[in-house]
């Protein structure tokens, strides 16, 4: 952080400014902003700065995940990565996903869709046109291992880090600069943390901890609120140990995390997901997944999209209305649908959710994508795939299901 001195204070001020400080002390015990604003007023700091400099990641900028030589793993079917994923370790070691042209151990149970490329050490995995799992993905991953490294190196050699909340960053409103635990652990577990760019786009968030970041309580999660132009690509966390982000599922983490040791999100069984808008990037163990949604720019895919003309579809049927949800991009279908009937088709290389608790369900998928079906309803259900997509339908209604294949993937019934 850029540090002006002012050398003319008076010892009058200083003193009203210490007195300031004594009185919040003693009427909190919780880490207090304003105890940190008077103190950066008495040593004459300049609040009004972009903080440090960004690291350069070289390599790893494109990834949204990187799981060392241990793998990534994913559980649940709402997980959705835009971004590249890779590892060190051969392709098995990346379970429960898939992208345009591979598939990666995928079950039922376990669906996650990257948008970018995967890049592992052999063998090749499934997929008809599946060109990852080879010698040069495997170089590419060694190339962002040692990237990323030299990212969390840098990170850790800043200086003069300032613990502003003994460890526990809840309820904190920070400006740029660079933040360092004088205990170890990094906490945003009390409430959220916020970070304030002071109306500069710039302006940079550097998080050193020699152990681990835990973000969220076993039962609440938290999120890091980003106001005044802060931005989610300008925030870093360099951890000396693993990270654990939201184990109770929901909130949002935002920024650039590079864990020692494993990141994990949320918990087996959570349903409700958990989003980082960053990368997560472990280098000395695997990254885990439930139901985890991570965009590498930054910002969420549904405000940025990687195909223009439609992003995602969201809908929610009431008790006799129709639900139409039609994506032919690079998109999602989620319906929720408690009524009426369904009728869904995916053209592009999205992915399709639909719980249907109504009447007729209808789903058509002609393109690359997955889709998972859920229905309870005692309508008919229709699917038609004749794309190069997974399908899966799970089906406890009293109705019968007609189900016609033509595509090169498996489907799976019920």
């Amino acid at each position: 952080m850029k540090i002006k001195a002012n050398m003319k204070l008076s010892v009058i001020g200083a003193l009203i400014v210490a007195s300031f400080m004594n009185t919040i002390t003693c009427e909190s015990n919780e880490p207090s902003n304003l105890r940190l604003a008077a103190t950066l007023y008495l040593l004459g700091v300049n609040t009004e700065t972009a903080g440090p400099s960004a690291p350069d990641l070289r390599s790893a900028a494109t990834f949204a995940s990187f799981g060392g030589g241990a793998g990534i793993t994913n559980q649940g079917t709402i997980t959705s990565i835009t971004g590249d994923m890779g590892t060190t370790g051969a392709s098995t070691m990346i379970t429960g996903f898939h992208n345009l042209t591979c598939g990666y151990t995928e079950t039922p149970l376990n669906i996650g869709a990257v948008s970018g490329t995967i890049y592992t050490n052999v063998p090749s995995p499934a997929g008809v046109t599946c060109t990852e799992g080879t010698a040069a993905t495997f170089e590419a991953a060694t190339t962002t291992a040692a990237d990323a490294l030299a990212a969390f190196n840098d990170l850790a050699s800043r200086p003069n880090g300032m613990d502003p909340g003994a460890g526990q960053l809840g309820g904190l409103t920070l400006i740029p600069g660079v933040y360092k635990s004088a205990a170890g652990p990094f906490l945003i577990t009390g409430s959220d943390l916020t970070l304030d760019a002071q109306g500069n786009a710039d302006a940079v968030w550097i998080f050193q901890m020699a152990s681990a970041l835990t973000v969220g309580a076993p039962a609440a999660p938290r999120s890091v609120i980003l106001v005044n132009g802060a931005q989610a690509k300008n925030v870093y966390w360099q951890v000396g140990s693993a990270a654990t982000i939201n184990g109770a599922g929901g909130g949002t983490m935002v920024g650039t995390i590079i864990a020692s040791a494993g990141i994990t999100f949320s918990t087996a069984g959570n349903l409700t997901p958990t989003t980082l808008n960053g990368r997560a990037l472990g280098l000395f163990a695997s990254v885990t997944m439930v139901n985890t949604i991570i965009n590498s720019s930054g910002v969420p895919a549904a405000v940025q999209p990687a195909t223009a003309p439609v992003s995602g579809v969201t809908v929610t049927g009431s008790t006799s209305a129709d639900v139409v949800g039609v994506v032919s991009g690079g998109g999602y279908i989620n319906v929720e649908n408690n009524g009426g009937h369904v009728a869904a088709t995916e053209t592009g290389t999205g992915t399709i959710n639909i719980v249907n608790n109504g009447g007729v369900l209808t789903a058509t998928n002609t393109g690359n994508g997955v889709m998972t079906i859920h229905s309870n309803a005692t309508g008919a259900v229709t699917v038609t795939n004749t794309g190069n997509g997974n399908v899966t339908v799970n089906a406890t209604g009293a109705a019968a299901i007609a189900l016609t294949h033509t595509g090169d993937d498996d489907y799976i019934y019920p």
